[in-house]
Formats: structure tokens, C-alpha cells, sequence
């Protein structure tokens, strides 16, 4: 074999393996493409699943969702949904039409169970509460509170009010959190998302004093700056305020010792800008008149006044 004829078979052969490589890219463009413009059938709530509600064929069905939108984790057929002989349930409300995910049901066979609702490191904690101290009914499951524990301190002086834990997450309220026409109605116990060492405060808590929870706005940082109120501190003027700044005020001054300093000037400020009542400037006394009398004497073209007596 001469040095013309190795070459023209290698160049062949690199030919060869183009053609392979650039007819692989081809096809599988062409089958993404097709992949990607298709759909797949998709389980979705047929009914509105609240927590605990089994999870039955005639509630699912299957819609087509695109290839590119298809939600990690979601169900293509009823054999992955609901296996043979082992039920399902509902752990978090899933919608009409939401696809059913596996972070928002039970593992094959299992019921519903609050634990599986827990992060790792974290606890259910419930405490009790009444229509007053639980908002009335208004505070809903995934909602985040304040815990608030008024007591009366071991020296037996007045009765205090204390910040117990901020921004935690509410579980359960009771044992439903609303009646059949959709209105809020009072609990009896909250359940409550908290650390462990926030499960033993909750528990001192509620044997030393009384729990009240307060609805926070969703999002809403912790406030740095929390007080404990007394008696002294049920009063209004233009003194009583002005101790700890807002959590707005913190943020505006930029920390803490800022907030308060900053909050302690526009106090003050404000109370030298109040108006003060007009006082009138004091009259100046009259000079005491004098009781004395004078004589004019002229001599020649010149004349002096001369006072005599007194």
C-alpha cells in the first residue's frame, strides 16, 4: 500500500465519522424539538384536598402540561399516585387543578401525620388559648405570630407583660380552622412551629402565666428591640413613648444604638417645637413721682431750677 492510497483512506475515514457526528446532532435536535414541543399527562386535585383528606381516583385527574413546564416530582400516572392496596393523604391544602406533588401527600400507606409537616431540628408545640388571646379566630394554619406571656414576677409586685418568642410559624389551630361557610372561628389550642428550646418556654410559659398570640405581617423581621410592660406603663403622654423606637426606626438609623439615640432627639425635638402660651411681656413700673417742689430763680438773662423740701 503506496503513501497516496493510507492517505486517501484516512481522509475517508474522518469523513466517515463527520458525517456520524453531524447526523447524531441532527436527530437528536430533531427529537428534543419534538420532546419539547409535546405534552405529558399531568395528576392534578379533581377537588379541593384539605389536610387528612384520602387521596381517591375520583379525586385526581390527569391534564396535559407541557414538556418544559412539567413541576419536579409530579405524578405522569395513577400506578406512581396510587399504588395497589396502600392509601394516600393530603398533608397541606392542595387547590383545583394544582398538580399533586409529593411534599404535599403522604409516602405510600401512611396517614396523615403533623410530623411530616416538621423541618428537621424542629417541634410541634401546642398551647392553649381562648377567643381573645387566639385573635379572635382569625389566625389561620401557616400563619406566623408573636407569643406574648403575661405573669406576675417571683417578687410578687405587679403583673408584667413579657415578649416570649417572636415570628412563629402557626401549624394548626384547633382542630379545624374554619366552619362550613368559611368563617373564622375561635380555638381552643394553637399549634405552634417552634426549636426545642422554644417548646420548654412555651411549656414554663404556660404554667407560670397566660399565652396570648399576636398576627404578625407575612415577611415581617423580628423587632431587635422588645420591653417589658407593667402597670406604670398603661398611661399616655408626651413622655411615656419615647424609651425604644419602632422596628421602622431602627431601619431608618441604621442599628440599634443609632435608633435609639435618633428616636430619644426627635422626642425631644418635638417637645421643644410645641407651642408654649403667649405670656405677656411685663409692664415696666413707673417711676415713683416725685413729691419734691422747685423754685425757678433768674438771675440777670440766666434761670435754675432749685428744689426745696422732700
Amino acid at each position: 500500500m503506496n503513501r497516496q492510497t493510507v492517505i486517501a483512506l484516512g481522509v475517508a475515514v474522518l469523513l466517515g465519522l463527520l458525517a456520524v457526528f453531524l447526523a447524531n446532532s441532527f436527530l437528536s435536535k430533531t427529537q428534543r424539538k419534538a420532546y419539547e414541543g409535546g405534552t405529558t399527562k399531568v395528576a392534578v386535585a379533581a377537588a379541593p384536598l384539605a389536610f387528612g383528606t384520602d387521596i381517591t381516583p375520583d379525586k385526581v385527574r390527569f391534564v396535559d402540561y407541557p414538556n418544559t413546564s412539567i413541576p419536579p416530582g409530579a405524578f405522569t400516572n395513577a400506578a406512581q399516585l396510587l399504588p395497589a392496596g396502600k392509601k394516600r393523604v393530603a398533608l397541606l391544602p392542595i387547590a383545583v387543578n394544582e398538580p399533586i406533588l409529593p411534599n404535599k401527600i403522604s409516602r405510600e400507606g401512611e396517614g396523615a401525620s403533623m410530623s411530616s409537616l416538621l423541618p428537621d431540628g424542629m417541634r410541634a408545640a401546642t398551647v392553649r388559648i381562648n377567643d381573645v388571646s387566639g385573635v379572635a379566630g382569625f389566625i389561620q394554619p401557616n400563619d406566623s405570630v408573636d407569643v406574648l406571656i403575661t405573669r406576675q414576677p417571683p417578687d410578687g409586685s405587679q403583673e408584667v407583660t413579657d415578649v416570649l418568642l417572636q415570628n412563629v410559624h402557626v401549624l394548626a389551630m384547633g382542630a379545624v380552622a374554619k366552619d362550613s361557610n368559611g368563617q373564622p372561628i375561635p380555638a381552643r389550642t394553637a399549634t405552634l412551629e417552634v426549636a426545642p428550646i422554644d417548646a420548654q418556654k412555651l411549656a414554663l410559659g404556660e404554667a407560670a402565666g397566660s399565652l396570648s398570640l399576636v398576627l404578625r405581617k407575612p415577611g415581617e423581621p423580628s423587632n431587635p428591640v422588645v420591653e417589658t410592660v407593667s402597670m406604670n406603663d398603661l398611661r399616655y403622654n408626651m413622655y411615656g413613648g419615647a424609651r425604644y423606637p419602632a422596628p421602622a426606626v431602627v431601619g431608618g438609623f441604621g442599628n440599634l444604638t443609632n435608633a435609639i439615640g435618633g428616636a430619644m432627639n426627635r422626642t425631644s425635638e418635638t417637645i421643644a417645637a410645641r407651642p408654649r402660651p403667649h405670656r405677656a411681656a411685663p409692664k415696666a413700673k413707673a417711676a415713683p413721682a416725685d413729691t419734691g417742689k422747685q423754685i425757678e430763680i433768674y438771675r440777670g438773662t440766666k434761670s435754675d431750677q432749685i428744689k426745696v423740701g422732700g
